[in-house]
């Protein structure tokens, strides 16, 4: 891949990630508050979008080792481009599910293909390559929110989901206009569905009999548990204590800005200093600021929590995304991606639900502390499983 075409990569994330992020935080929280929804039905809506990666990202990374990649990427482009109008005819939490189902598909399929391209075609160097095309996704993850926020006070819920349909169209448009070379990995070993099925099971007996992928993909999973519960309820929490909407806008997007700016370090890093200590180093990290967000009240030190996890947050990633690939044979690199994918998506799932049911029943104070616990078992894990072994 030239340069050109990776910058164009790079962008059809950056409007893609804006679109799905302005809708998913803060205003997805506050627009199912707004239908009725009690706190464990707001942390299943957020999650209901992230289960549908569960079950969709390995299936979709383990067809692009069989077929180009290039036309999965356009469907999933379309899962971003169409769905935000569909909000405007939400008028119950039942509909509201079945939406967010819906587009989930976006980064479903378009996630782990774009990572598995990446990761593919930058072998020497896929760290930084990888850090920056997730710096640039981390970007519309920072912008989103932002924007999100000031349309829904300004504005109100309409015009938000109408400028997240516009985003959207244009990150397909942006793709349209890329030449990216041919992608296949192999050609299906028969025709028909069940020489598909044949291969896609082969691929997935691979990465499954791969223990360190399985754990590195479960602590990055772990990672996600924490991420999920701040964007279900941090708004809420934010709004409790006396803000308004366009300030959870502004931690959330502190915390992308963070990311965004480390992430092609971080990257750059684990290339040459090594994965595995970064990684522990990351989830530390987010343990930490989880764990003091519900026993802050000033907006200052709210906005340096959300800082520090948006730092532990970009080491883990780029540095595990990178290390699951290193792990991972050539021809089934996608299924590898994807059920990386699928098993971050299960963690950022749970982590809403999980979040909703013990602030339900404790409260702030204990529920987030409990979910950092939960981020630093996994990093005593990854300790274990991975950094006592020679990586060849």
């Amino acid at each position: 891949m030239n340069r050109q075409a990776f910058a164009l990569l790079c962008g059809v994330g950056l409007f893609a990630f804006i679109s799905y992020n302005l809708i998913r935080m803060p205003l997805l929280p506050l627009f199912a508050k707004s239908l009725g929804a009690e706190p464990e039905m707001i942390g299943f809506i957020v999650s209901a979008s992230t289960l549908t990666g569960v079950f969709l990202k390995w299936p979709a990374g383990a067809l692009s080792d069989i077929y180009d990649r290039r036309w999965l990427l356009l469907a999933g482009l379309l899962a971003f481009a169409l769905p935000p109008f569909g909000y405007l005819l939400v008028d119950n939490v039942g509909w509201l599910i079945a939406l967010r189902f819906a587009h989930g598909m976006a980064t479903a399929v378009f996630g782990p293909i774009a990572m598995a391209v990446v990761a593919d075609l930058y072998r020497g160097t896929r760290g930084a390559a990888l850090g920056t095309y997730t710096a640039a996704t981390q970007a519309g993850a920072m912008l989103g929110p932002l924007l999100g926020g000031w349309l829904v006070t300004v504005s109100g819920f309409p015009a938000a989901f109408v400028m997240a349909g516009i985003l959207g169209c244009a990150a397909l448009l942006l793709f349209l206009a890329i030449r990216l070379p041919p992608q296949i990995a192999h050609i299906a070993s028969g025709n028909g569905v069940q020489a598909v099925v044949r291969d896609m099971t082969r691929g997935a007996r691979t990465v499954m009999g791969n223990v360190r992928v399985l754990v590195t993909s479960a602590t990055d999973g772990a990672r996600q548990v924490a991420n999920g519960a701040l964007m279900a309820f941090l708004p809420i929490y934010v709004v409790s204590i006396g803000m308004d909407a366009a300030q959870a806008g502004i931690l959330f997007g502190v915390q992308s800005v963070t990311s965004f700016v480390s992430r092609p370090t971080m990257g750059w890093a684990s290339d040459r200093i090594g994965r595995p200590p970064l990684i522990l180093v990351g989830l530390i990290l987010c343990a930490a600021a989880i764990t003091v967000i519900p026993f802050t009240k000033l907006f200052i030190g709210l906005l340096g929590l959300s800082a520090l996890f948006g730092f532990g947050e970009a080491i883990v990633n780029a540095a595990a995304a990178a290390l699951v690939a290193d792990l991972s044979e050539l021809k089934t690199l996608g299924s590898a991606m994807g059920m990386q994918g699928a098993i971050m998506d299960i963690g950022h799932a749970s982590g809403p639900i999980l979040a909703g049911v013990l602030i339900g029943a404790f409260g702030f104070e204990i529920a987030f502390p409990i979910i950092a616990g939960i981020v630093l078992m996994a990093a005593a894990c990854f300790q274990v499983a991975i950094t006592g072994r020679r990586f060849g």
